[in-house]
């Protein structure tokens, strides 16, 4: 099955390097770019992509609201397409942010091309692109300057098993799912179901929401080590 992706940047240099990157690929086809977050929208909305290369920072519309607008969409719109944020270190704020608005992960704009083209396939599988190094410095530098953990997500932990509780620890700190096993000494399809379970009953999206609501909740804090 062929990933269908738009390329959402205002420099047309970096979307032309993309794009030829990624046509490349047998199984990625580039069906649209845009040069804002606004002409984004619309052009997912028109082409149904499944995954949207979005800037961070562009004019009219930033990249950060125009995620929030295709993951929560008007009524009538059903299409929601899975969004990689593309950033720099300087605005981690937007990373964490976009994380929280459902976006599946981010990219670094410096990133090697091996890197874009494997993180496209692993956001359209449905999974989240959540590299250690550096999703967990920017996720704990932002819980770390923030208020205390809210009630709310610590009181929904009390739903979870004690196995359930400590495998989202585990996600948590940045551990892949054949870490967990290891750690824990199951079945990587074990923990693939633990997961499944931790994510229904939290009412979360994906890898990168489980994440954010660890550290919302105090299950883990900045600079824990797995």
């Amino acid at each position: 099955m062929t990933i269908r992706v738009i390329i959402v940047d205002d420099q047309a240099m970096v979307r032309a390097g993309f794009a030829a990157l990624l046509s490349a690929q047998a199984d990625i086809d580039v069906v649209g770019e845009a040069a804002d977050g606004r002409q984004g929208i619309q052009v997912s909305r028109t082409v149904h992509p499944d995954v949207v290369l979005m800037d961070v920072r562009m004019p009219e519309l930033d990249g950060l609201s125009a995620a929030r607008e295709l993951l929560d969409p008007p009524p009538g719109v059903t299409h929601r397409p899975k969004v990689l944020m593309l950033t720099t270190f300087d605005i981690d704020d937007y990373v964490y942010e976009a994380l929280r608005a459902g976006a599946s992960g981010f990219l670094l704009k410096d990133a090697p091309p091996a890197d874009l083209i494997a993180a496209v396939r692993v956001v359209a599988s449905g999974e989240a692109l959540l590299a250690p190094s550096v999703t967990r410095r920017l996720i704990a530098d932002f819980v770390r300057q923030r208020p205390a953990p809210r009630r709310d997500p610590a009181l929904r932990l009390n739903g979870l098993t004690p196995r359930e509780t400590e495998v989202l620890e585990l996600i948590a700190r940045g551990l892949s799912n054949q870490e967990i096993a290891a750690h824990l000494v199951l079945a990587e399809q074990t923990v693939k179901t633990h997961i499944g379970r931790v994510l229904g009953k939290l009412d979360l999206r994906d890898r990168a929401q489980a994440v954010i609501f660890a550290y919302e909740a105090g299950l883990v804090r900045p600079g824990d080590a797995a």
